[in-house]
């Protein structure tokens, strides 16, 4: 299973110049067009205008990333990008090294990283990579009014973890809840071993009420994300997070269909007894 070895993150960075160029926004209307919607010219150009490009030239060049040398590159994202249909997972790589299997996971929502989390897993249990790259980018800039980003004051961000086969926090376990059951009785299932090592790590749209007190140790994630609020997290804190705690619980709850995802990571070496991937 996978094991983190470095990450990098970046929040808010530089804003670029809108492109006003008659193409672009000719572009942009033959994408929404076709949907019955109109290009808002006002929210285009105060928008700041950020790439998954951008993103990720300040993520890979973050120090234990950006000699990495990943043997395979996922970028996940829930939100298109700037200038959707661009192949961004073979820009990470060449900016890598170059040589990766690469792909992107998309159109799953805030589910796409951990989708991404599974799919190196799956490649490593198949003896297919040994260093992989995972990347989760979120930019913000939109043709048209979208409720999730604009109503709810979301900024460009970005995470990209390093991951290997041994030596640091270990991914034990990727799993999803059905909004119909509700992530509280899994929580407690998975804090229960060792409330006291554990962490849970909540993100901006988990319903913090609903999941009662929590028996362990808890960190909440700020707003202002859709889909890299708990990954923003673990980038900054894991290396403090692994000295204070044997288990992380990254969980975070899709708005829009309500489902709850979760991840497991221990520092004590492998898996609790009878925990396996979901």
């Amino acid at each position: 299973m996978p094991t983190l070895l470095a990450a990098s993150a970046v929040v808010s960075p530089p804003r670029r110049p809108f492109d006003d160029s008659p193409g672009t926004l000719s572009y942009y209307r033959d994408l929404v067009g076709p949907f019955g919607l109109d290009v808002d010219e006002e929210l285009l150009r105060s928008a700041p205008h950020v790439r998954h490009q951008d993103l990720l030239d300040l993520l890979a060049d973050a120090d234990g990333v950006r000699d990495f040398a990943p043997d395979l590159v996922v970028v996940a994202h829930a939100l298109p990008d700037l200038t959707p249909f661009t192949a961004i997972a073979p820009y990470l790589d060449h900016l890598l090294g170059g040589g990766s299997v690469n792909f992107g996971v998309h159109q799953q929502g805030l589910a796409a990283p951990f989708t991404a989390l599974r799919a190196v897993s799956a490649f490593q249990r198949g003896r297919r990579s040994e260093r992989a790259v995972l990347a989760v980018l979120e930019q913000t800039t939109l043709p048209t009014r979208f409720p999730l980003v604009h109503d709810h004051g979301l900024v460009d961000s970005g995470v990209l973890l390093a991951l290997g086969t041994d030596g640091g926090p270990r991914v034990t376990g990727v799993e999803t809840v059905a909004a119909a059951r509700g992530p509280a009785g899994r929580l407690r299932e998975l804090t229960a071993a060792d409330p006291a090592g554990t962490l849970l790590v909540t993100g901006p749209w988990v319903d913090r009420a609903a999941l009662g007190e929590p028996a362990s140790a808890t960190y909440h994630c700020d707003p202002g994300t859709y889909c890299t609020g708990v990954w923003l997290a673990l980038a900054r804190h894991w290396r403090a997070w692994r000295a204070d705690h044997s288990t992380v619980v990254l969980c975070d709850t899709d708005p829009r269909s309500g489902d709850t995802h979760l991840a497991v990571l221990r520092s004590d070496g492998g898996p609790a007894a009878g925990e396996e991937e979901r």
